[in-house]
Protein backbone atom coordinates (compact mmCIF):
# COMPACT_ATOMS: atom_id res chain seq x y z
CA UNK A 1 0.00 0.00 0.00
CA UNK A 2 3.14 2.44 0.87
CA UNK A 3 4.59 1.69 -2.78
CA UNK A 4 0.92 2.84 -4.22
CA UNK A 5 0.67 6.17 -2.07
CA UNK A 6 4.31 6.76 -3.38
CA UNK A 7 3.63 6.29 -6.55
CA UNK A 8 0.75 8.32 -6.71
CA UNK A 9 2.39 11.17 -5.08
CA UNK A 10 5.31 11.03 -7.51
CA UNK A 11 2.67 10.90 -10.86
CA UNK A 12 0.69 13.41 -9.03
CA UNK A 13 4.60 15.84 -8.76
CA UNK A 14 5.44 14.73 -12.21
CA UNK A 15 2.29 15.70 -13.78
CA UNK A 16 2.55 19.34 -12.31
CA UNK A 17 5.94 19.96 -13.55
CA UNK A 18 6.73 18.10 -17.00
CA UNK A 19 5.50 20.25 -19.68
CA UNK A 20 3.46 17.20 -21.11
CA UNK A 21 0.73 18.25 -23.19
CA UNK A 22 -1.48 16.87 -25.89
CA UNK A 23 -3.69 18.53 -28.95
CA UNK A 24 -7.19 19.41 -27.30
CA UNK A 25 -8.88 16.96 -29.72
CA UNK A 26 -8.06 13.99 -27.42
CA UNK A 27 -10.20 15.86 -24.39
CA UNK A 28 -13.06 13.47 -24.71
CA UNK A 29 -10.83 10.35 -25.19
CA UNK A 30 -8.16 11.68 -21.95
CA UNK A 31 -11.50 12.29 -20.20
CA UNK A 32 -12.87 8.61 -20.17
CA UNK A 33 -9.29 7.22 -19.88
CA UNK A 34 -8.48 8.78 -16.59
CA UNK A 35 -12.30 8.11 -15.43
CA UNK A 36 -11.74 4.50 -16.21
CA UNK A 37 -8.42 4.66 -14.31
CA UNK A 38 -9.63 6.00 -11.26
CA UNK A 39 -12.08 3.53 -11.27
CA UNK A 40 -9.21 0.74 -11.38
CA UNK A 41 -7.84 3.03 -8.62
CA UNK A 42 -10.69 2.52 -6.40
CA UNK A 43 -11.55 -0.73 -6.76
CA UNK A 44 -7.60 -1.43 -6.40
CA UNK A 45 -7.83 0.27 -3.11
CA UNK A 46 -11.39 -1.41 -1.65
CA UNK A 47 -9.48 -4.75 -2.98
CA UNK A 48 -6.75 -3.89 -0.34
CA UNK A 49 -9.01 -2.86 2.86
CA UNK A 50 -11.04 -6.16 2.24
CA UNK A 51 -7.55 -8.00 1.84
CA UNK A 52 -8.84 -9.28 -1.56
CA UNK A 53 -5.36 -7.31 -3.57
CA UNK A 54 -3.60 -8.64 -6.56
CA UNK A 55 -1.02 -7.15 -8.39
CA UNK A 56 -1.64 -8.38 -11.46
CA UNK A 57 -5.39 -8.10 -11.63
CA UNK A 58 -4.81 -4.78 -10.39
CA UNK A 59 -2.53 -3.71 -13.38
CA UNK A 60 -4.41 -5.12 -16.48
CA UNK A 61 -7.56 -4.14 -14.77
CA UNK A 62 -5.90 -0.15 -14.76
CA UNK A 63 -4.80 -0.21 -18.24
CA UNK A 64 -7.02 -2.64 -20.25
CA UNK A 65 -9.73 -0.57 -18.74
CA UNK A 66 -8.39 2.63 -19.82
CA UNK A 67 -7.44 1.95 -23.15
CA UNK A 68 -10.66 0.38 -23.60
CA UNK A 69 -12.62 3.63 -22.35
CA UNK A 70 -10.41 5.56 -24.78
CA UNK A 71 -10.87 2.77 -27.34
CA UNK A 72 -15.08 3.32 -26.77
CA UNK A 73 -14.97 7.08 -27.46
CA UNK A 74 -12.93 7.14 -30.55
CA UNK A 75 -14.64 4.43 -32.14
CA UNK A 76 -17.76 6.02 -31.41
CA UNK A 77 -16.80 9.56 -32.72
CA UNK A 78 -15.86 7.69 -35.99
CA UNK A 79 -19.11 6.55 -35.84
CA UNK A 80 -21.15 9.64 -34.80
CA UNK A 81 -22.30 8.07 -31.84
CA UNK A 82 -21.28 9.50 -28.52
CA UNK A 83 -20.18 5.64 -27.13
CA UNK A 84 -18.19 7.27 -24.76
CA UNK A 85 -21.30 8.22 -22.92
CA UNK A 86 -21.68 3.81 -21.72
CA UNK A 87 -17.57 4.14 -20.34
CA UNK A 88 -19.04 7.59 -18.50
CA UNK A 89 -21.87 5.47 -16.87
CA UNK A 90 -20.35 2.42 -16.68
CA UNK A 91 -16.91 3.40 -14.83
CA UNK A 92 -18.54 7.01 -13.17
CA UNK A 93 -21.06 4.45 -11.63
CA UNK A 94 -18.69 2.02 -10.17
CA UNK A 95 -16.27 4.99 -9.16
CA UNK A 96 -18.82 5.88 -6.77
CA UNK A 97 -19.87 2.70 -5.97
CA UNK A 98 -16.32 1.31 -4.68
CA UNK A 99 -16.40 4.79 -2.78
CA UNK A 100 -19.64 3.71 -1.10
CA UNK A 101 -18.07 0.66 -0.34
CA UNK A 102 -14.64 1.62 0.76
CA UNK A 103 -16.42 4.55 3.49
CA UNK A 104 -18.79 1.75 4.56
CA UNK A 105 -15.32 -0.62 5.69
CA UNK A 106 -13.57 2.63 6.79
CA UNK A 107 -16.34 3.30 9.44
CA UNK A 108 -16.35 -0.36 10.39
CA UNK A 109 -12.55 -0.74 11.16
CA UNK A 110 -12.52 2.50 13.13
CA UNK A 111 -15.83 1.31 14.76
CA UNK A 112 -14.57 -1.87 15.71
CA UNK A 113 -11.30 -0.37 17.54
Amino acid sequence: MYIAIIGLIIGIVLGFYLPITYPTSYSLYMSVAILAALDSVFGGVRAYVQEKFETFIFITGFFGNAILAGLLAYIGDKLGVPLYYAAIFTFGGRLFQNFAILRRLMIEKIREK
